[in-house]
C-alpha cells in the first residue's frame, strides 16, 4: 500500500530506509531455523509500540504471538492469517505449538482478522467463534517473455515442459508430482523450481527421486528473468498441494495465461473455479491421469490458457485489497 494514507515513518537508530514512500526499519533477527520470525516479530513489535502508530498489522501465525504486546499497549491490531502454518509437516512439536498459540492470540486479541480463503474463514468461525474478514491477495496481468535463459541454461522451449514453481516442502506435494510424471509416456520435461525453506531433508528426498528420471530438471530458487520465462513458456503449471493458505504461485501462473492443474483442496479450487483442471489431493495416480488427459488433449490446455489471465486478474484486484484493508485500519466494516 505504498503511498496510501497509513504509510508511517518510524524513527530508529539502525538506519531505516525508504521504499516507494514506505519507511522500512530493520530490526534484530536471529538467523537460525525457527528463530527468524520469532526474533524479528518481537523486536519489530517493541519498535512499533514505541512509535505509537494508529495500527500494527501482523502477517502469519508465528508473528501473531507478539500481537498480544501491542494489544496490551492499547494499539489497534490487524492480523492476516495466510494459512494454518502449525499444520505444516516441516515443523516439529515445539514450533507447531508456538504457531498454534499465535493463531489463538490473533483470534482472541486482534481487533480484526483477515483470512485469504473461505475455507479458513469457516475454520475460525468453528474453532474460535471468531468473525473474520475475507480479503484475498491481488494479482496483475503479467507480460509474457520469450524463452532465452531457460533455453541456454536447460534446453527448454515453449510448451515442452510441465512446471512446478514454489517452495520445496512436504505439504506442496512435489513427491506426488514426480511419481505421477514418471508414469507418463511423454517427451515433455518436468521442471521443479524453488528452494527448500527449512526443509532440507525433504529437498534431498526430492533430489533423489528426480535423479531417477532424466526428464526432470531441478533449478533451485529462481527469480527475475528466469522466473518470468518459466511461467511464460510452460505447457502446464501444476500445484499438487495438500495444504495451502492462498497460493500466490497459482495466481502468478494464471496471470501469465497458464493452463493450471491443482489439487482439489478448497484453497486451490476457490481460486481457480472452473478455469483450471484439478485432481484428488494426495493421490499420485489421480494426478497421473489428469496430467495424461491434458497431454493427450492440447485443445483443453489451450482453452484454459485462453481464459486464465482475464479471469484471475478480474477476480483478484490489488486496488480492492488496498481499499478494504485501509477501511479495516479505520475500523470500518468491510467484507463478510
Amino acid at each position: 500500500m505504498a503511498g496510501a494514507e497509513f504509510d508511517n515513518t518510524v524513527n530508529a537508530s539502525d538506519k531505516p530506509f525508504s521504499y516507494q514512500g514506505v519507511q522500512v526499519v530493520p530490526v534484530t533477527t536471529i538467523d537460525a531455523k525457527g528463530m527468524a520470525a520469532l526474533s524479528s516479530s518481537f523486536f519489530a513489535t517493541l519498535k512499533a509500540i514505541a512509535a505509537k502508530p494508529d495500527v500494527i498489522h501482523y502477517h502469519a501465525e508465528g508473528p501473531c504471538v507478539m500481537l498480544r504486546l501491542a494489544h496490551w499497549a492499547g494499539i489497534r491490531t490487524v492480523a492476516t492469517i495466510h494459512g494454518l502454518d502449525w499444520q505444516r509437516a516441516k515443523w516439529g512439536r515445539f514450533a507447531s505449538t508456538y504457531l498454534k498459540f499465535g493463531e489463538r492470540t490473533a483470534a482472541r486479541c486482534a481487533d480484526e482478522v483477515i483470512v485469504l480463503s473461505r475455507n479458513m474463514q469457516e475454520y475460525f468461525t468453528k474453532t474460535y467463534g471468531r468473525d473474520t474478514r475475507f480479503i484475498p491477495n491481488g494479482i496483475e496481468r503479467k507480460q509474457l517473455v520469450t524463452a532465452q535463459e531457460i533455453t541456454s541454461e536447460y534446453g527448454l522451449r515453449k510448451d515442452d515442459y510441465i512446471l512446478f514453481l514454489g517452495r520445496i516442502v512436504p505439504e506442496k506435494g512435489v513427491h506426488y508430482l514426480i511419481d505421477a510424471f514418471g508414469k507418463l509416456d511423454t517427451d515433455k520435461k518436468l521442471v521443479i523450481a524453488g528452494g527448500s525453506s527449512d526443509s532440507t531433508e525433504y529437498y534431498e528426498q526430492v533430489k533423489q527421486m528426480a535423479a531417477q528420471d532424466p526428464r526432470i530438471i531441478l533449478t533451485g530458487f529462481v527469480q527475475g528473468r528466469m522466473l518470468q520465462e518459466l511461467y511464460s513458456n510452460a505447457y502446464i503449471y501444476v500445484l499438487p498441494s495438500d495444504l495451502e493458505g492462498m497460493p500466490m504461485s497459482l495466481l502468478e501462473a494464471m496471470s501469465y495465461g497458464n493452463c493450471c492443474l491443482t489439487s482439489d483442496i478448497a484453497e486451490c479450487t476457490e481460486v481457480v473455479e472452473d478455469k483450471a483442471a484439478s485432481f484428488a489431493h494426495g493421490s499420485a495416480d489421480a494426478l497421473y491421469k489428469a496430467l495424461n488427459e491434458l497431454i493427450q488433449h492440447p485443445q483443453k490446455v489451450q482453452k484454459y490458457k485462453n481464459e486464465a489471465a482475464d479471469f484471475i486478474t478480474g477476480k483478484y484486484s490489488w486496488d480492492s485489497v488496498v481499499d478494504q484493508t485501509l477501511a479495516l485500519y479505520k475500523g470500518e466494516k468491510v467484507g463478510e
